[in-house]
């Protein structure tokens, strides 16, 4: 355990010794939604992207740690966590936050996609591959494509922050919605990290999103990152939030396939009003919809984010238990 970690972790149990804790043993949640480990294609050239100058702030540094998809199942194995999907983190080798572009950025992104696969199938029932492209750029559909049929891989992941996507360029718009076709005709679920760079990203963007791209999904399921923020609860993503808590209110039954991650949505050190306003949101968007997630690496330790710090959530037992027991299924 880093000292990253020893850190996250005391705030967690900080934060349990002030706040009251079930008596009953908790189920442990089946299924991390949200991990990445980054393939030897992308930690070869992470020290140039993260000292980029096109980078829009630092990298974390648990970003850069060489960690492996042995770290991330002994930390499953601690928790109790069945399955996670694991992220590919492809899409780095073609992000325009990387100045001067790579050369070889496509080649790399397949070498990372078949990274994620592979390491998929060496560990069958534990890990689900996720590959993930760029939407804006050539070889995106192609790489897509090349993933059809493959077994362990099966589901596509987008990050529109670091893929420089804005949902308010028409062009832009359009290259994600064939992407979303791509998917769909593929089988793979797509989770995608919706927030752009944009400063007032929020229910502008939302709606862009859910009128003109999401339904190009068709019937695979649809996970939106971070609750559709990217980490926090600030107000780009309670303006979000509170979007997707109006269409859905509008048309209750027109998206039976849109879910939302809690990757690092919110932590030991978030407020109790805080908590509360998000439990109040997601039952508006319906409970049901939302599905465990930690962003490992950068939750720490599986535990103290799956079990501890979400018991901080002031959900009702029943509302809990099935939120543990979540598990949304591929193909």
């Amino acid at each position: 355990m880093t000292f990253r970690h020893l850190v996250a972790a005391s705030a967690v149990s900080a934060a349990l010794l002030a706040t009251p804790v079930m008596a009953e043993t908790r189920t442990p949640v089946r299924t991390d939604h949200h991990v990445h480990v980054h393939s030897p294609a992308i930690l070869e050239i992470l020290p140039r992207y993260c000292n980029s100058p096109g980078r829009i702030g630092p990298c974390d540094p648990a970003f850069v740690e060489p960690l492996t998809a042995d770290d991330l199942l002994a930390d499953m194995d601690e928790a109790g966590v069945q399955t996670a999907w694991m992220m590919s983190t492809a899409y780095l080798a073609e992000s325009p936050m990387m100045v001067p572009p790579l050369p070889d950025a496509a080649t790399r992104v397949h070498d990372a996609n078949a990274f994620t696969v592979a390491t998929a199938a060496a560990h069958p029932g534990r890990l689900v591959a996720f590959v993930s492209i760029n939407p804006l750029t050539p070889d995106a559909l192609a790489e897509i494509r090349a993933w059809k049929g493959e077994p362990y891989a099966k589901g596509l992941k987008l990050h529109l922050t670091n893929s420089g996507v804005d949902l308010r360029h028409p062009d832009h718009v359009r290259r994600l919605a064939a992407v979303f076709d791509a998917a769909s005709d593929a089988g793979l679920t797509i989770m995608i990290h919706m927030r752009t760079r944009a400063e007032d990203y929020g229910a502008r963007d939302v709606r862009i999103f859910v009128e003109q791209v999401l339904p190009h999904a068709r019937n695979v399921p649809v996970v939106i990152a971070h609750a559709g923020g990217w980490g926090g609860l600030n107000a780009n993503t309670w303006d979000a939030m509170e979007a997707f808590r109006r269409i859905v209110d509008e048309q209750p039954t027109q998206f039976p396939n849109l879910f939302f991650d809690l990757a690092q949505v919110f932590d030991a050190e978030t407020s109790q009003d805080d908590r509360a306003r998000l439990v109040e949101v997601m039952r508006g968007i319906g409970v049901e919809r939302f599905v465990p997630g930690s962003d490992w690496p950068f939750s720490g330790p599986l535990d103290g984010y799956l079990n501890d710090a979400m018991a901080l959530l002031p959900l009702s037992s029943q509302e809990a238990e099935a939120l543990r027991r979540r598990h949304i299924g591929t193909r």
